[in-house]
């Protein structure tokens, strides 16, 4: 594991008490050191019964039976950016170009029914994954960029409702709040939107772009008031635990 940043250089310069590392020993109890947000979706957004960030990938976190679950679902933005930068886009605004596009059954088929899916959490995705599989596999069927990215979305927007769909919580009425870049993506939301069993929640911008900012921040808060803020249940180790290391002058 490789983490950039120092919290003993950031105390020094800042003068302001600084808490880092949080992952070292939750990777020491054999955990993977990630995710860290999903204590903040516990305590902070509560009232959400699942949260869901779409950034290069989608991952989602939410409770069942008292215990804090959560793992990456499929990429998303990592492949959009990679198609656009093709043509000289840096993304997909608002998903025109997949709108404009027809959906290939045959490589969603293809898309939905790689391994990875069927696979129980704690699991994660990386950007080998995507180069080695996912690539070779959009490209293999000749579509236009348009055709190619609508069957992405609708294949990225079917994993997120799949994921919901066999986590059914009682009583029903249940919310999804989305946060990440590809939240403003209105293609891809309305996708999700309609594929989901739940209602979708898109808060505002500051939301949107900072709450993992806004996370680690609380990571902090709960390091002071020596409270765990590694889950076990989503990281895999052996127990909770305090992780970090207090910088102060």
């Amino acid at each position: 594991m490789y983490q950039i940043g120092d919290g003993a250089a950031i105390a020094a310069e800042t003068r302001i008490p600084t808490v880092s590392d949080f992952r070292r020993l939750d990777i020491m109890l054999g955990g993977q050191g990630a995710p860290l947000v999903p204590i903040g979706d516990r305590l902070l957004f509560a009232d959400y019964n699942f949260c869901l960030n779409i950034g290069g990938f989608s991952n989602i976190s939410f409770e069942q039976d008292g215990r804090r679950i959560a793992f990456d679902i499929s990429p998303v933005n990592y492949v959009i950016n990679h198609y656009c930068r093709q043509i000289g886009l840096e993304f997909d605004r608002d998903g025109k170009i997949a709108r404009q596009g027809n959906i290939c059954q045959e490589l969603l088929d293809e898309l939905n029914g790689m391994d990875f899916y069927h696979q129980s959490g704690p699991k994660s995705l990386g950007r080998e994954w995507v180069e080695t599989l996912v690539y070779p596999m959009l490209e293999r069927y000749g579509l236009s960029l348009e055709d190619m990215l609508r069957t992405f979305y609708e294949h990225a927007a079917w994993q997120i409702s799949r994921v919901i769909s066999i986590h059914p919580l009682p009583g029903g009425n249940s919310k999804l709040l989305i946060t990440g870049g590809g939240a403003f993506n209105k293609f891809l939301i309305e996708r999700i939107g309609a594929l989901c069993p739940c209602e979708v929640v898109i808060p505002d911008r500051q939301i949107i772009e900072y709450k993992e900012a806004l996370i680690f921040a609380f990571l902090g808060a709960l390091y002071i008031a020596d409270e765990p803020g590694c889950l076990a249940s989503v990281t895999g180790a052996t127990t909770d635990n305090i992780g970090g290391m207090l910088f102060k002058i």
